[in-house]
């Protein structure tokens, strides 16, 4: 009787589902953890068969298919630890084939957690692999991709796969970090990967070809799956498998072919490059790559004439019948000679230059270009003196977008009279790489020495990543002045002065560029040495290569000056600084004298006010006591660059005008929209020092890419004073548009669901495969009931619909007499966005289009609508015809941003909603 009432005495006679039972019932009590390892451990000794019971335990539960900590891992974990101190349960032979196949139908279903512990307890890894393959393929072909890339990765069965047809349906969902998990250990397939993904880069490949294999997957993105995001990824891989580029040739190509385009912008379209250095970057970036010099001479044509691309064809012996039309004929004609208009026009250039821009006052004698350490000496003896100030600039090749940031090869220091050039890529010795260190380390952080230069910030940031000897030297430096901080203050006290000189001022700015053949005005530091010294820089040296030896002397000369500006700048400030509008203790309030930074919050803007000590602050204070005027959001309009998407579309709720790259669009593609819309750049990082170049004081701004898009729209709403009033939220239409292609004929209204703002229809207009996104803030408001009778003309409300609202409505007057009366007195939110509104009466009831004959996107407002006592209203956007009300996410977004909301008559009190 005993055995039969208690068979868990028995050895072998524990039931596996009578001990789940148990165990499932102690797993609910946190605080029987002891116990219940104890008893998982006596029933694994109780069990006839350990591994078929786990199964039996696993088969007949399910916890251990959802995410996080179940039972039914916990109970595999300790059996995995129970078989290492038992280690003759485990089975071989049959019965172990039986198990195998037994154990693969939990595998694919189970969590990744869950299948190490499991192919160790089956012994899966010794299993016949073309068994464990077909297993793999069934859940592959069942579109099973990221379990089946899962499973291989854990079966280890790479080696024996197609690795182009399982990772390519993860890259198109952009589950790169599976892809990489799956040739982590496998340096071949690393190699093969890079090739499979260079491959999908060549100019005729077409990554929808390859997407249309694989019609049913779900969450493919495109929008992250495009040429920019491809080659992104390639040079990640790159650099984290520290593989050869070469590996990639088309991606390699493509990112030469975009520097060639970017050149012949400098030279062509904004003049900003010499011939002599866009030759000589043009032929460093072309090499001998045939391709890229097929692609040079298309450019040449399209730029320039078919004389200059016949020439070039001509230098690289380009054969005939690949040249486009006309170069082979001009080529035919041409006769390569050296012309005295070459020399003329150098002369002129020469003079033009010594006309119009700012000249060295020292002799060519006093510029040293120094190259070792013994030449050293006098440097050091000069620069290192207490109460000395040098000028300081740093020189770099031009990146052209290539990955990483260029390292510093030209140093220079200005002190009076003399200037030194330190060349960095000569100090390769260990020895002499140590010596250079502990100099520029001593000069930065010696406060008796005053160091002088603009955005000395960038300039550090390039000095440490050419050495990691200086990577904290930016929080060390002391007894720097930066004059980009003396810049601002300056264009701030000439602002005035610009508006009644402005249209005199443009035109002959513009006059004197055209005569010097440029087409851009000065700026930055060419700029102040302008206003300051009376002639700006010539800047036509700035994008040389910098990397190759030897320097040629307008190099050199353009190196000094750079550096020897800034003391000429400096000394003119400081004699009179009233004259300039600035305070007279200008050396007192930009020395940077402590050592120790304030650990105060930094500015919201580290680009446009560098972070400085109190006394460094006093110069500040000028500019911050007369703050930038405030304006609405109506007023404020920003074009977003492509990794600020989030922050658009917070600025977009909130009334700001708003455009946004594309994932694909090149980061300079922002400062021609702000140029041609006078809208302001957001951009964040390095595209920051480009983009703010090309547009006027103030226009750019770099908000924290560390922090999430909330935090960074209160921060550019700080920053350019712009107040938010309750009626700006959804003032302007919100949502993108889908494809035509990608919209349902027909949708259920229990499909639509509500957008994070608020809800509103599809667009069905939208012609091509394109989102776009509308931005409009013009609006038709139109009641309940004229809603309904538009339903219904549209075929959109059916007699059957209609009776059940009008019956539904009879039904429950009291509850909607009820739901009327406010809750409280406290005050309510009210949707009455800030726009411009059109007249209902320019509404055709016949074809149901605005009087502008945008129609309107009834299709997907649900009938039930109708029915509610609320919205009362709903909003026409005049420009895309999509339709809204109001709903939850209103007060949501308030609740956001009530901190900053401003108080309006409508709602005087909103901010005390919850």
């Amino acid at each position: 009787m005993n055995q039969e009432s208690n068979p868990s005495e028995l050895p072998g006679g524990q039931d596996p589902l009578l001990l789940l039972k148990t165990l499932q019932s102690l797993w609910t009590k946190k605080e029987m953890k002891k116990q219940l390892k104890e008893e998982t451990r006596r029933g694994f000794a109780g069990l006839e068969d350990p591994l078929a019971g786990l199964l039996d335990m696993l088969e007949n539960s399910s916890d251990w298919k959802g995410k996080g900590h179940s039972l039914g891992y916990y109970i595999t974990n300790e059996l995995q630890l129970w078989i290492k101190e038992h280690p003759a349960v485990q089975q071989t032979g049959l019965k172990l084939k039986k198990l195998q196949a037994r154990v693969f139908r939990i595998l694919v279903q189970c969590q990744p957690n869950l299948i190490d512990p499991l192919v160790n307890i089956y012994q899966l890894l010794t299993a016949d692999r073309s068994y464990l393959l077909g297993h793999v393929s069934h859940l592959y072909y069942n579109g099973k991709y990221k379990e089946a890339v899962i499973l291989s990765i854990k079966l280890r069965l790479q080696q024996d796969q197609d690795l182009e047809k399982m990772c390519t349906p993860l890259l198109l969902q952009d589950k790169t970090n599976l892809v990489e998990a799956y040739v982590a250990e496998d340096p071949n397939l690393q190699c093969k990967l890079l090739q499979i993904l260079d491959a999908w880069r060549e100019p005729s490949f077409n990554i929808k070809d390859i997407a249309r294999q694989y019609q049913g997957l779900l969450n493919y993105r495109p929008d992250k799956f495009n040429h920019k995001m491809l080659s992104k990824l390639v040079f990640r891989l790159l650099k984290q498998y520290n593989l050869d580029p070469a590996l990639c040739p088309n991606v390699i190509n493509q990112q030469h072919l975009g520097s060639l385009k970017y050149l012949f912008y400098k030279r062509f379209v904004e003049k900003s490059m010499t011939q002599e250095n866009w030759t000589d970057h043009v032929q460093s970036t072309v090499g001998d790559n045939r391709w890229l010099q097929e692609q040079l001479i298309r450019l040449l044509v399209s730029y320039c004439d078919l004389n200059t691309a016949a020439r070039w064809a001509f230098h690289y012996n380009f054969p005939k019948e690949n040249l486009p039309y006309g170069v082979a004929d001009e080529l035919q004609r041409l006769k390569i000679q050296e012309r005295v208009e070459d020399a003329e026009r150098t002369d002129d250039y020469e003079e033009d230059r010594k006309k119009n821009y700012y000249q060295l006052p020292i002799p060519r004698e006093n510029i040293h270009f120094l190259q070792t350490w013994e030449e050293m000496q006098q440097c050091r003896e000069q620069v290192l003196q207490a109460g000395q100030v040098i000028g300081i600039d740093m020189e770099w090749r031009p990146s052209f977008g290539s990955v990483g940031r260029s390292r510093v090869s030209l140093l220079q220091l200005a002190v009076k009279d003399q200037v030194f050039l330190l060349d960095l890529l000569q100090f390769q010795e260990e020895a002499e790489q140590e010596k250079l260190s502990h100099f520029i380390q001593t000069l930065f952080s010696d406060p008796a020495i005053t160091k002088l230069g603009y955005g000395m910030s960038g300039d550090l940031t390039s000095l440490a990543a050419t050495c990691s000897t200086f990577k904290n030297l930016n929080r060390e430096v002391q007894g720097t002045v930066d004059l980009f901080t003396v810049d601002k203050q300056l264009q701030k006290c000439f602002r005035d002065w610009r508006k009644d000189v402005r249209k005199v001022d443009v035109l002959s700015q513009e006059q004197s560029c055209e005569e010097r053949g440029f087409r851009q005005a000065e700026k930055g530091l060419s700029l102040l040495v302008q206003h300051v010294l009376g002639k700006p820089l010539d800047k036509t040296e700035q994008l040389s290569n910098w990397e190759k030896r030897p320097l040629r002397e307008e190099q050199i000369l353009y190196a000094a000056c750079d550096a020897y500006c800034l003391l000429e700048v400096y000394g003119k400030l400081s004699e009179d600084p009233a004259a300039f509008g600035l305070s007279s203790d200008l050396a007192e309030c930009l020395v940077e004298k402590q050592a120790t930074k304030s650990r105060a919050k930094r500015p919201l803007n580290k680009q446009k006010m560098p972070s400085t000590s109190k006394q460094q602050s006093k110069g500040v204070v000028k500019e911050a006591s007369n703050p930038s005027p405030v304006i609405s959001p109506k007023e404020f309009s920003v074009v977003c660059d492509n990794m600020l998407q989030g922050l658009g579309r917070y600025l977009r709720c909130l009334g700001v005008d708003v455009r946004m790259l594309e994932n694909d669009d090149d980061h300079r593609k922002a400062a021609e929209i702000a140029r041609q819309e006078g809208r302001v750049i957001l951009t964040s990082g390095l595209p920051y020092q480009t983009l703010q170049s090309q547009v006027g004081e103030g226009r750019c701004f770099s908000v924290n890419c560390s922090e999430k898009a909330r935090e960074q729209a209160l921060q550019v709403l700080k920053h350019f004073n712009v107040q938010v009033a309750l009626a700006d939220i959804f003032s302007r239409c919100q949502k993108m548009g889908l494809p035509v292609s990608k919209l349902p004929l027909q949708a259920d209204s229990r499909d639509r669901c509500l957008s994070p703002q608020l809800f509103l229809c599809s667009t069905l207009h939208v012609a091509s495969d394109t989102a776009q996104v509308c931005n409009c803030d013009k609006y038709m408001k139109i009641s309940k009931e004229k809603m309904r009778q538009l339903m219904q003309l549209g075929g959109y409300l059916t007699e059957g619909d209609d009776a059940g609202c009008l019956a539904s409505t009879e039904k429950k007057p009291e509850m909607e007499a009820e739901a009327t009366v406010p809750e409280s007195d406290s005050p309510q939110l009210v949707y009455s966005p800030n726009c411009q509104w059109l007249e209902e009466s320019g509404l055709n009831m016949e074809s149901l289009t605005l009087a502008n004959g945008t129609a309107l996107q009834l299709g997907a407002i649900p009938v039930k609508m109708l029915d509610k006592a609320d919205p009362s209203y709903f909003y026409c956007c005049s420009q895309c015809g999509k339709v809204f009300w109001e709903g939850s996410h209103f007060g949501c977004v308030v609740s956001q941003f009530k901190d900053i909301l401003v108080a309006t008559k409508e709602n005087p009190s909103f901010y005390e909603l919850s």
